[in-house]
Protein backbone atom coordinates (compact mmCIF):
# COMPACT_ATOMS: atom_id res chain seq x y z
CA UNK A 1 0.00 0.00 0.00
CA UNK A 2 1.50 3.28 -0.73
CA UNK A 3 0.03 6.59 0.60
CA UNK A 4 1.14 10.11 -1.04
CA UNK A 5 0.76 12.90 1.57
CA UNK A 6 1.46 16.23 0.02
CA UNK A 7 1.90 19.04 2.54
CA UNK A 8 3.00 22.75 3.16
CA UNK A 9 5.52 24.86 2.23
CA UNK A 10 5.89 26.70 5.72
CA UNK A 11 8.00 24.65 8.56
CA UNK A 12 5.20 25.32 10.82
CA UNK A 13 2.16 24.61 8.69
CA UNK A 14 4.15 21.39 7.77
CA UNK A 15 4.58 20.16 11.41
CA UNK A 16 0.97 20.80 12.39
CA UNK A 17 0.22 18.17 9.69
CA UNK A 18 2.52 15.82 11.56
CA UNK A 19 -0.63 14.81 13.87
CA UNK A 20 -2.57 13.43 11.06
CA UNK A 21 0.44 11.93 8.84
CA UNK A 22 1.05 9.73 11.77
CA UNK A 23 -2.53 9.02 12.14
CA UNK A 24 -2.58 7.65 8.99
CA UNK A 25 0.71 5.57 9.97
CA UNK A 26 -0.95 4.39 12.81
CA UNK A 27 -4.47 3.27 10.70
CA UNK A 28 -2.76 1.73 7.75
CA UNK A 29 0.83 0.23 9.28
CA UNK A 30 1.33 -1.76 6.10
CA UNK A 31 1.91 1.58 3.81
CA UNK A 32 4.47 3.01 3.03
CA UNK A 33 4.52 6.56 2.64
CA UNK A 34 5.91 9.74 0.59
CA UNK A 35 6.03 13.08 1.76
CA UNK A 36 5.90 15.95 -0.59
CA UNK A 37 6.60 19.12 0.99
CA UNK A 38 8.29 23.08 0.86
CA UNK A 39 12.00 22.25 0.94
CA UNK A 40 12.76 23.60 4.70
CA UNK A 41 10.86 21.42 6.13
CA UNK A 42 12.46 17.95 4.64
CA UNK A 43 14.23 17.07 7.20
CA UNK A 44 11.04 16.73 9.28
CA UNK A 45 9.27 13.91 7.46
CA UNK A 46 12.41 11.90 6.87
CA UNK A 47 13.34 10.34 10.53
CA UNK A 48 9.65 8.87 10.75
CA UNK A 49 10.00 4.61 10.43
CA UNK A 50 7.40 4.75 8.39
CA UNK A 51 8.08 7.39 5.52
CA UNK A 52 9.93 5.23 2.33
CA UNK A 53 10.66 8.82 0.29
CA UNK A 54 10.47 12.85 1.17
CA UNK A 55 10.40 15.29 -2.20
CA UNK A 56 11.13 18.77 -1.30
CA UNK A 57 9.51 21.03 -3.55
CA UNK A 58 11.49 23.71 -4.58
CA UNK A 59 9.07 26.74 -5.68
CA UNK A 60 9.86 27.57 -9.69
CA UNK A 61 8.14 30.05 -11.96
CA UNK A 62 4.60 29.33 -13.73
CA UNK A 63 4.33 26.78 -10.79
CA UNK A 64 6.79 24.49 -12.49
CA UNK A 65 7.27 22.75 -8.92
CA UNK A 66 4.04 21.22 -9.40
CA UNK A 67 5.00 19.66 -12.84
CA UNK A 68 8.45 18.22 -11.45
CA UNK A 69 5.99 16.64 -8.39
CA UNK A 70 3.59 15.16 -10.77
CA UNK A 71 6.67 14.00 -12.85
CA UNK A 72 7.58 12.13 -9.82
CA UNK A 73 4.42 11.08 -8.74
CA UNK A 74 2.24 10.09 -11.88
CA UNK A 75 3.85 6.97 -12.85
CA UNK A 76 3.26 5.00 -9.45
CA UNK A 77 -0.14 3.52 -8.54
CA UNK A 78 -1.30 5.15 -5.24
CA UNK A 79 -3.46 3.15 -2.76
CA UNK A 80 -4.58 6.94 -1.26
CA UNK A 81 -3.32 10.90 -2.05
CA UNK A 82 -3.66 13.05 0.49
CA UNK A 83 -3.24 16.50 -0.48
CA UNK A 84 -3.42 19.47 1.91
CA UNK A 85 -2.77 22.25 -0.43
CA UNK A 86 -5.86 21.98 -2.42
CA UNK A 87 -3.86 21.51 -5.45
CA UNK A 88 -5.21 20.13 -8.54
CA UNK A 89 -2.27 17.66 -8.38
CA UNK A 90 -4.08 15.50 -5.89
CA UNK A 91 -7.24 14.80 -8.46
CA UNK A 92 -4.54 13.67 -11.45
CA UNK A 93 -2.04 11.31 -10.37
CA UNK A 94 -3.66 7.95 -10.38
CA UNK A 95 -5.02 6.71 -6.85
CA UNK A 96 -7.56 4.32 -5.57
CA UNK A 97 -8.74 7.33 -3.35
CA UNK A 98 -7.76 10.47 -3.01
CA UNK A 99 -8.83 13.23 0.01
CA UNK A 100 -8.13 17.14 -0.94
CA UNK A 101 -8.51 19.80 2.22
CA UNK A 102 -11.07 22.26 0.99
CA UNK A 103 -10.19 25.92 2.05
CA UNK A 104 -12.39 27.36 5.32
CA UNK A 105 -13.07 30.39 6.89
CA UNK A 106 -14.24 28.71 9.99
CA UNK A 107 -13.02 30.49 13.53
CA UNK A 108 -11.17 26.83 14.63
CA UNK A 109 -7.64 26.24 14.60
CA UNK A 110 -5.86 24.61 12.08
CA UNK A 111 -5.32 21.40 13.10
CA UNK A 112 -9.27 20.80 13.35
CA UNK A 113 -9.19 22.12 9.70
CA UNK A 114 -6.80 19.33 8.72
CA UNK A 115 -8.31 16.83 10.35
CA UNK A 116 -11.62 17.22 8.00
CA UNK A 117 -9.50 16.09 5.24
CA UNK A 118 -10.13 12.75 6.61
CA UNK A 119 -13.55 13.40 8.08
CA UNK A 120 -12.30 13.28 11.68
CA UNK A 121 -14.04 15.55 14.30
CA UNK A 122 -11.11 16.32 15.96
CA UNK A 123 -7.87 18.29 16.28
CA UNK A 124 -4.92 15.66 16.06
CA UNK A 125 -1.83 17.40 17.82
CA UNK A 126 1.23 16.99 16.16
CA UNK A 127 3.94 14.29 16.55
CA UNK A 128 7.35 14.33 15.42
CA UNK A 129 10.53 11.91 15.24
CA UNK A 130 14.22 11.48 15.68
CA UNK A 131 16.91 9.32 14.56
CA UNK A 132 19.02 8.34 17.58
CA UNK A 133 21.80 10.08 16.26
CA UNK A 134 19.52 13.19 16.51
CA UNK A 135 19.02 12.33 19.93
CA UNK A 136 22.69 11.78 21.00
CA UNK A 137 23.59 14.94 19.55
CA UNK A 138 20.76 16.83 21.13
CA UNK A 139 22.52 15.25 24.68
CA UNK A 140 25.65 16.54 23.19
CA UNK A 141 24.32 19.96 23.05
CA UNK A 142 22.46 20.44 26.15
CA UNK A 143 23.70 17.66 28.46
CA UNK A 144 22.46 19.51 31.70
CA UNK A 145 19.31 21.13 32.61
CA UNK A 146 17.08 22.54 33.63
CA UNK A 147 17.00 24.56 30.33
CA UNK A 148 14.61 27.70 28.93
CA UNK A 149 14.74 27.58 25.48
CA UNK A 150 14.00 30.63 23.55
CA UNK A 151 12.43 30.82 20.04
CA UNK A 152 12.69 35.04 19.54
CA UNK A 153 12.36 35.09 15.41
CA UNK A 154 9.70 34.75 13.11
CA UNK A 155 9.23 34.76 9.21
CA UNK A 156 7.71 38.21 9.40
CA UNK A 157 8.82 41.19 10.93
CA UNK A 158 5.41 41.79 12.21
CA UNK A 159 5.28 39.26 14.54
CA UNK A 160 8.85 39.35 15.57
CA UNK A 161 8.94 40.85 19.21
CA UNK A 162 11.82 42.34 20.14
CA UNK A 163 14.78 40.57 21.03
CA UNK A 164 15.94 42.79 24.11
CA UNK A 165 12.34 42.22 25.82
CA UNK A 166 13.50 38.38 25.19
CA UNK A 167 16.11 38.90 27.10
CA UNK A 168 14.22 40.74 30.30
CA UNK A 169 11.52 37.72 29.99
CA UNK A 170 15.04 35.49 30.10
CA UNK A 171 16.41 37.59 33.25
CA UNK A 172 13.29 36.96 35.02
CA UNK A 173 12.26 33.56 34.62
CA UNK A 174 15.91 32.14 35.13
CA UNK A 175 16.17 34.89 39.01
CA UNK A 176 16.05 33.66 41.96
CA UNK A 177 12.95 33.83 42.44
CA UNK A 178 11.55 32.74 38.27
CA UNK A 179 10.01 28.93 37.47
CA UNK A 180 13.21 28.32 36.30
CA UNK A 181 16.16 29.88 38.34
CA UNK A 182 19.51 29.20 37.55
CA UNK A 183 18.37 27.71 34.56
CA UNK A 184 20.32 27.01 30.93
CA UNK A 185 19.21 29.09 28.11
CA UNK A 186 19.50 28.09 24.93
CA UNK A 187 18.54 30.14 21.86
CA UNK A 188 16.96 28.86 18.36
CA UNK A 189 16.24 30.55 14.92
CA UNK A 190 17.89 30.27 11.40
CA UNK A 191 21.04 31.18 10.26
CA UNK A 192 19.34 34.48 8.30
CA UNK A 193 17.52 35.33 11.27
CA UNK A 194 20.79 35.89 13.23
CA UNK A 195 20.83 39.45 13.31
CA UNK A 196 17.33 39.95 14.77
CA UNK A 197 18.18 37.42 17.44
CA UNK A 198 21.52 39.13 18.47
CA UNK A 199 20.77 41.30 21.00
CA UNK A 200 19.04 38.49 23.31
CA UNK A 201 22.37 36.75 22.42
CA UNK A 202 24.71 39.32 23.15
CA UNK A 203 22.32 40.12 26.49
CA UNK A 204 21.96 36.76 28.29
CA UNK A 205 24.52 34.17 28.61
CA UNK A 206 23.13 30.57 26.57
CA UNK A 207 23.95 28.07 24.30
CA UNK A 208 23.50 29.80 20.91
CA UNK A 209 21.81 27.64 18.34
CA UNK A 210 20.73 29.78 15.97
CA UNK A 211 21.91 28.11 12.59
CA UNK A 212 23.81 25.56 13.89
CA UNK A 213 21.29 22.24 13.97
CA UNK A 214 18.95 21.17 11.48
CA UNK A 215 14.91 21.15 12.52
CA UNK A 216 14.77 18.08 13.68
CA UNK A 217 17.33 17.55 15.92
CA UNK A 218 16.02 21.50 16.96
CA UNK A 219 13.06 19.03 18.22
CA UNK A 220 15.06 16.65 19.90
CA UNK A 221 16.58 19.69 21.74
CA UNK A 222 13.45 20.93 22.13
CA UNK A 223 12.53 17.74 24.35
CA UNK A 224 15.25 18.13 26.49
CA UNK A 225 13.96 21.81 27.33
CA UNK A 226 11.89 22.22 30.65
CA UNK A 227 10.08 25.18 28.98
CA UNK A 228 9.59 27.12 26.06
CA UNK A 229 8.57 30.39 25.15
CA UNK A 230 8.73 32.60 21.96
CA UNK A 231 7.26 34.11 18.46
CA UNK A 232 4.35 32.77 16.93
CA UNK A 233 6.90 30.56 14.11
CA UNK A 234 7.48 26.84 13.12
CA UNK A 235 10.00 26.80 15.92
CA UNK A 236 6.80 27.17 18.67
CA UNK A 237 4.85 24.03 16.97
CA UNK A 238 8.27 22.14 17.13
CA UNK A 239 8.12 22.75 20.61
CA UNK A 240 4.58 22.08 21.36
CA UNK A 241 5.16 18.68 19.64
CA UNK A 242 7.90 17.80 21.93
CA UNK A 243 5.67 18.28 24.80
CA UNK A 244 7.89 20.89 26.20
CA UNK A 245 5.87 23.26 27.92
CA UNK A 246 5.54 26.16 25.33
CA UNK A 247 4.17 29.40 25.58
CA UNK A 248 3.87 31.52 22.11
CA UNK A 249 3.55 35.36 21.91
CA UNK A 250 1.04 36.69 19.24
CA UNK A 251 -0.07 40.05 17.40
CA UNK A 252 -0.80 40.03 14.01
CA UNK A 253 -1.84 36.59 13.30
CA UNK A 254 -4.21 34.68 15.24
CA UNK A 255 -3.99 32.64 18.42
CA UNK A 256 -7.47 30.90 17.33
CA UNK A 257 -6.36 29.52 14.17
CA UNK A 258 -2.23 29.23 14.93
CA UNK A 259 -1.61 28.94 18.91
CA UNK A 260 0.55 25.99 20.23
CA UNK A 261 -1.57 22.97 20.45
CA UNK A 262 -1.53 20.79 23.90
CA UNK A 263 -2.44 20.57 27.30
CA UNK A 264 0.91 21.90 28.27
CA UNK A 265 0.49 24.85 25.86
CA UNK A 266 -0.56 28.64 25.99
CA UNK A 267 -0.28 32.07 24.21
CA UNK A 268 -0.25 35.41 25.35
CA UNK A 269 -0.85 38.79 23.25
CA UNK A 270 -0.64 42.67 23.93
CA UNK A 271 -4.15 43.98 24.57
CA UNK A 272 -4.86 44.68 21.71
CA UNK A 273 -6.79 41.84 19.62
CA UNK A 274 -5.64 39.74 16.26
CA UNK A 275 -8.49 41.82 14.64
CA UNK A 276 -7.72 45.47 16.47
CA UNK A 277 -4.23 45.00 14.98
CA UNK A 278 -5.13 43.85 11.10
CA UNK A 279 -8.12 45.95 10.76
CA UNK A 280 -6.47 49.37 12.34
CA UNK A 281 -6.47 52.22 9.59
CA UNK A 282 -2.20 51.91 9.82
CA UNK A 283 -2.52 48.51 9.04
CA UNK A 284 0.21 47.71 6.31
CA UNK A 285 0.58 43.52 5.85
CA UNK A 286 4.15 44.39 3.86
CA UNK A 287 5.38 46.02 6.60
CA UNK A 288 8.05 44.29 8.80
CA UNK A 289 7.81 46.79 11.79
CA UNK A 290 7.23 45.15 15.10
CA UNK A 291 3.02 45.19 15.89
CA UNK A 292 3.45 43.70 19.16
CA UNK A 293 4.84 46.32 21.19
CA UNK A 294 2.08 46.77 23.07
CA UNK A 295 2.93 43.35 25.01
CA UNK A 296 5.11 43.88 28.14
CA UNK A 297 7.68 41.72 29.83
CA UNK A 298 5.55 41.70 32.67
CA UNK A 299 2.67 40.33 30.86
CA UNK A 300 4.79 37.47 29.11
CA UNK A 301 6.22 36.46 32.32
CA UNK A 302 3.31 35.93 34.13
CA UNK A 303 1.78 34.12 31.32
CA UNK A 304 5.00 31.90 31.56
CA UNK A 305 4.32 31.73 35.70
CA UNK A 306 0.83 31.11 34.34
CA UNK A 307 1.71 28.44 32.54
CA UNK A 308 4.39 26.46 34.65
CA UNK A 309 1.97 26.95 37.82
CA UNK A 310 -0.97 24.52 35.34
CA UNK A 311 1.22 21.80 34.37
Amino acid sequence: MRILFITASRIGDAVLSTGLLAHLAATYPQARFTVACGAPAAGLFRPAPFVERVIPMVKRKRAGHWLDLWKQTVGIGWSLVVDLRGSALGYVVPSLRRRVLKSSWEPKHRLAHLSSVLGLDRALPPVLWNTPEQQAEAVRLLPHGPVLAVGPTANWGAKQWPAERFAQVVQALTAPTGILPGARVAVFGAESERAAAQPLLDAVECVDLVGKVDLATVHACMKRAAFYVGNDSGLMHIAAASGTPTLGLFGPSSEIFYGPFGPACASVRGPRSFEDICHAPDYDYRSQDCMMLDLTVERVAAAAQDLWARV
